[in-house]
């Protein structure tokens, strides 16, 4: 009988962790603004059709960076979660927390007892009646689960990119003032120039009705001021 090698615990799990973070540290970078109007979701993304930003509920939005298969998987699973609990209960008890709670868990159990774990971040974002109500979720790759305030960044880059939108970040910003501190954040970091189609946007409507969610319009992009 062949005997495995043995590998410690410590290594393992610092070896899983070490990959997952290359990964996700691929990705481009998301930033998400809490703002008086409602929250704003940006990142490069110069694909049209495969999302990184997405809707999953009434007043809940999805965003997330590292592989596109993994992350996707996590999106359509947390919009049938949500359908299938507010069908079955009420809409007012699908909440940000409760979706955040079950991604945690999935992707904490995948990391523990699967060979690869899933190499992505993501964050919930869930908008309130008013700012205060609020609530940003991030979730990394091992299922760790923790509060954002104001301002969340994922992908590469992610703490530089952080430290200068914290810097001139204001809750009464405007949706196009939003735009382009955070366009302009990320190209600052980057070094280069990105093409107004290659962003992906998501912004939950602090004046919409039941379902919040919407794109950015071309014209509300044009009309962010130069910082």
């Amino acid at each position: 009988m062949t005997v495995p090698f043995y590998v410690p615990p410590e290594q393992l799990v610092k070896d899983r962790a070490d990959f997952a973070k290359k990964g996700v540290g691929r990705g481009r970078p998301i930033v998400v603004l809490q703002l008086d109007v409602g929250i704003l979701l940006i990142g490069e993304n110069s694909s049209p059709s495969l999302r990184k930003i997405g809707e999953i509920y009434d007043r809940i939005a999805f965003a997330g960076v590292g592989r596109f298969n993994e992350f996707e998987t996590l999106r359509v699973a947390g919009v049938r979660y949500a359908d299938l609990k507010g069908f079955s209960y009420a809409r007012d008890d699908v909440t940000g927390k409760s979706l955040a709670n079950a991604y945690s868990q999935t992707l904490g159990q995948i990391f523990s007892h699967e060979v690869k774990p899933y190499e992505v971040d993501i964050i919930v974002a869930e908008l309130g009646v008013e700012m205060d109500g609020d609530k940003l979720f991030r979730v990394q790759f091992d299922g760790t689960l923790r509060d954002a305030e104001r301002t969340a960044v994922l992908g590469a880059g992610e703490d530089a990119i952080a430290e200068s939108v914290k810097d001139s970040w204001r809750p009464d910003l405007s949706l196009s003032e939003a735009i382009r501190l955070a366009t302009t954040s990320i190209e600052q970091v980057e070094d280069r120039r990105i093409d107004a189609t290659a962003w992906e946007t998501g912004f939950l409507d602090r004046a919409g009705e039941r379902r919040t969610f919407r794109r950015v319009t071309v014209e509300e992009f044009e009309d962010a001021p130069e910082q």
